[in-house]
């Protein structure tokens, strides 16, 4: 896997919105993101930091990747 470079949680929301998920509310720093396919929700948090870890960012990506075609 190549090397994540560090985004914002804004970053990762508008690449997420690209691929079919919605905002589906925010609370303080951290968004909800819902997205629902073949009868199944899936719901990713994303925090709006300036600058995300690798860890978080490498958790949001294992996650999504499990619905995204």
């Amino acid at each position: 896997m190549p090397r994540l470079r560090p985004i914002s949680g804004d970053e990762v929301i508008a690449i997420l919105l690209t691929f079919g998920f919605s905002i589906h509310s925010q609370k303080g720093s951290h968004v909800k993101l819902k997205r629902a396919a073949k009868g199944v929700a899936q719901t990713l948090t994303i925090p709006k930091h300036k600058e995300l870890d690798r860890g978080t960012l490498r958790a949001i990506f294992r996650q999504a990747a499990r619905f995204v075609p």
